[in-house]
C-alpha cells in the first residue's frame, strides 16, 4: 500500500478574487482596482464569515482520489478545512483530514498520519490569511506590497504584486491586467516533511457573485508533488460559526 500524504500547504490555499492603463501602476492602485472588481470595499467588509462545501480531488502518484470538503473562515484570521478521501484504489480505506487555525495557533489531523501542531512557516502562513482578504487593511498590519512586473497566466496577461507580510514568507499575486481579478498566487515555504523549501501555486477560476462579491468556485493547487483541485457547490456568508470549530479539540 502506498502511503498517503497531504501537503501541509493546502489550507493556505484556502485561504481567497479595462485594459491596464499605459502608465505604470502602483501596488496600491492595482490592489484597489482588484478590490473594486471583487465587489467593492464596503461589500467585502460586510462579510465576517464564510462556509463553503464541495468536492476535493487529489492526484497521488498518478492515482486520482476524491471526496467531500468543507471550509470555514471567520474574521479576522480564523480558518478550518476538513475533507475525506476514499483510498480504496491505494489499498486502504478512508482518510479524514482536518486543519484548523484559531488566529494564533494551528493544528492538523490526519487519520493515517496522526495529529500535530503546526509551527514555523506553516503556522505563519495560516495566521497571515486574513479574512475576507489579506489585502484589506494590510498596511495597518505592517505588510508591504510592490508591483513586480508583468507575466502571463495561461493566456491572460497579469500584473504581479509582491506581497510581504510583517512576518513569514512573501506571496506573489497575479492579477488579470484587464479585469483585475486574481488569477493565481504563489508562495515559497520551508516544509521539512516535504524536503525543504517548496513553492505552491494556487490558480483560481469560475468566479460567481455571492452576496455582492465575486468568489472563485474552482481552486487548483500544485506544489510539484501533488495536484489538488477543489470545486465548491455552495458558499454562504455571515452564518454563525462556533469558535470551537477553529480550535484544537480537547482530549
Amino acid at each position: 500500500m502506498r502511503r498517503f500524504r497531504v501537503s501541509p500547504l493546502l489550507a493556505v490555499a484556502l485561504g481567497a478574487w479595462v485594459v491596464a492603463p499605459a502608465h505604470a501602476q502602483t501596488a496600491d492602485e492595482v490592489i484597489e482596482k482588484h478590490v473594486t472588481a471583487m465587489g467593492g470595499r464596503a461589500a467585502m467588509e460586510k462579510i465576517q464569515s464564510r462556509v463553503a462545501t464541495g468536492t476535493i480531488s487529489v492526484s497521488v502518484q498518478g492515482t486520482p482520489l476524491s471526496g467531500p470538503v468543507e471550509t470555514y473562515a471567520a474574521a479576522p484570521n480564523k480558518s478550518r478545512m476538513s475533507f475525506r478521501l476514499d483510498l480504496t484504489a491505494m489499498g486502504a480505506g478512508e482518510v479524514v483530514v482536518d486543519q484548523r487555525c484559531d488566529g494564533k495557533a494551528a493544528w492538523s489531523s490526519n487519520s493515517m498520519q496522526g495529529e500535530r501542531d503546526l509551527t514555523g512557516s506553516q503556522l505563519q502562513a495560516m495566521v497571515n490569511e486574513y479574512f475576507p482578504s489579506p489585502l484589506l487593511g494590510y498596511k495597518e498590519r505592517g505588510a508591504k506590497a510592490e508591483v513586480a512586473g508583468k507575466e502571463t497566466v495561461g493566456a491572460r496577461p497579469a500584473i504581479v504584486v509582491l506581497f510581504t507580510p510583517a512576518a513569514g514568507y512573501p506571496t506573489r499575486y497575479y492579477f488579470d491586467a484587464e479585469t483585475f481579478l486574481l488569477l493565481q498566487q504563489s508562495i515559497k515555504q520551508d516544509v521539512p516533511e516535504m524536503g525543504g523549501e517548496v513553492e505552491t501555486k494556487v490558480l483560481v477560476d469560475d468566479y460567481r457573485t455571492v452576496d455582492g462579491i465575486k468568489i472563485p468556485f474552482v481552486i487548483k493547487v500544485a506544489n510539484g508533488m501533488q495536484d489538488i483541485a477543489i470545486t465548491f457547490d455552495k458558499v454562504e456568508h455571515n452564518k454563525p460559526i462556533d469558535e470551537a470549530m477553529f480550535s484544537k479539540p480537547l482530549k
